[in-house]
């Protein structure tokens, strides 16, 4: 069987927070530390935000002062720092010096609304806010201090910086709010100083990350993705970290070109996007090594039209979560093309259950719980497992295959339909950019399947079922199919709201 452990180095079995699980024998405790040794070990660049550069001294200096800037307005340990930030350089210098003096920070998504900022700042009682200044007027009054991104930068460019004091390895280290897509309020996921350290090692080694590394950032920071496999993965290889603020692909294209990116984990429609640009082949990628994806199987069409335009580049799939700390799973670029269809091996120290058709996720990555919902961790954890809500099976050669959140499974007459097979179909077709599948009540069969497609081009909906009939059996073909111009309506993690298509 092939596992990724033949190619990283040795684990070890370790107890934390009530749990037996498989750790790197040789890491640093903490992400500070990790912040630290970037900055003894580099020379070369940190953050590139626009004209604004930091080398890993540089950032490291305005980490500590602003933490010091944070410990004079009375932020101690273990308290919550919200961090309302866009891609730009103040987010990764917020997130960091929360950690420097051991306070949580809590990213939170800049399209969330005041509703949901209320509810999230007053869960976690932040003490502080560093905000985007466009959006002071969605800050309730009732969080006690905030700043400005603009105020953060002046400060911790002027003042003087303040011993590291992080967090310990078992401890909380960052509140990353889940979407609720579903019902209820989002939920705090309580990542550790072990789940970051580990899963950034997982990308470092697995991904071949080292100090050339050039990671560009163009998924929000504030997502699991952004602050853990871009912002911690490139302080883990002391590598660059790009920022873009939003994803539009002739500007992905341009930035990716002028700064040598390496590194990319965007979504299966950002590639295809990219590959729709007519100059695609006017921009000079040849650094760009590694094209990881997630959220969606990777249209056989864009994996061989990126295999001819871009031979060097290896692409590999990605499977996780926020409360697994990103990746639970990692496909080898060599098996991509062969085994599109699975999201990969196990990461290191990562273990798999199948338990009733659902995917169970363990190991030191795995979140501690819930912030302040004791009910909600009794839940959705069992023995330090996470239950996913995803149905999925492991192959003998332990490959993994997600095939649709159990929410979304369809009944359709009593056969199942999985959604995220039917929206695999749907993406190979040109001129679809992403599609979401849903089941619309019936009295007959108790539902039927319908598919709401963004589309760019021309196609009506019967060649799309004409499509999806060339490659899907004939009762998971959508019966209908409503085709539109617009994005899909997401949450303010990015996550397509079927509830609202559903409605």
């Amino acid at each position: 069987m092939k596992k990724w452990e033949d190619r990283v180095p040795p684990l070890r079995r370790e107890r934390h927070f009530g749990r037996e699980v498989r750790c790197y024998a040789d890491r640093p405790p903490s992400l500070v530390q990790m912040l630290e040794e970037a900055a003894r070990s580099s020379r070369g660049e940190a953050l590139v935000d626009g004209e604004r550069r930091l080398d890993w001294q540089g950032l490291r200096r305005r980490v500590a002062a602003a933490g010091a800037m944070l410990r004079a307005g009375g932020i101690e340990a273990g308290d919550r720092v919200g961090v309302l930030l866009g891609n730009r350089a103040e987010f990764p210098l917020a997130f960091l010096a929360a950690a420097w003096i051991g306070a949580i920070p809590v990213p939170i998504s800049i399209r969330e609304q005041k509703a949901g900022l209320e509810y999230i700042l007053g869960h976690c009682a932040a003490r502080v806010l560093v905000h985007e200044p466009d959006l002071a007027e969605r800050v309730p009054a009732s969080v006690p201090w905030r700043l400005t991104a603009g105020e953060l930068w002046q400060r911790s460019g002027a003042g003087e910086g303040v011993p590291a004091e992080p967090s310990g390895e078992d401890e909380t280290a960052a509140i990353l709010y889940t979407s609720g897509t579903t019902t209820g309020r989002p939920k705090g996921a309580m990542l550790t100083n072990l789940g970051i350290v580990h899963s950034a090692m997982n990308y470092q080694h697995c991904m071949g990350l080292d100090p050339g590394a050039r990671l560009l950032a163009a998924v929000p920071l504030s997502h699991v993705t952004g602050v853990i496999a871009l912002l911690a993965a490139s302080v883990r290889c002391a590598g660059t970290l790009v920022l873009m603020r939003a994803f539009r692909a002739r500007e992905f294209l341009a930035l990716a070109a002028r700064e040598r990116m390496t590194h990319s984990l965007i979504v299966p429609a950002m590639y295809n996007l990219c590959l729709l640009e007519p100059d695609f082949t006017g921009y000079d990628l040849a650094a760009w090594r590694i094209g990881a994806y997630g959220g969606a199987p990777m249209p056989a069409a864009t994996i061989a039209a990126l295999a001819g335009r871009l031979p060097q580049l290896a692409l590999m799939n990605a499977y996780g979560a926020t409360e697994t700390t990103s990746p639970t799973t990692l496909m080898p670029p060599e098996d991509t093309a062969a085994r599109r269809e699975s999201v990969g091996l196990a990461v290191p120290g990562a273990e798999i259950r199948i338990v009733d058709d659902e995917i169970w996720i363990g190991g030191p990555m795995v979140v501690k719980g819930y912030w302040d919902n004791p009910e909600a961790t009794a839940r959705e954890f069992t023995g330090g497992f996470w239950h996913s809500g995803d149905v999925g099976a492991v192959d003998a050669e332990g490959y993994v295959r997600v095939h649709d959140r159990k929410k979304d499974m369809i009944n359709r007459g009593g056969y199942k339909v999985y959604s995220a097979e039917v929206e695999g179909a749907l993406a190979e077709h040109p001129a679809v950019v992403e599609s979401a599948v849903i089941g619309v009540p019936c009295p007959v069969l108790g539902e039927r399947v319908r598919a709401i497609v963004t589309i760019r081009g021309a196609v009506d909906a019967e060649a799309l079922r004409a499509f999806c009939a060339a490659r899907l059996a004939d009762y998971k073909v959508p019966e209908t199919i409503t085709t539109r111009i617009e994005p899909l309506p997401r949450n303010a993690n990015g996550k397509v709201l079927k509830r609202e298509l559903r409605q």
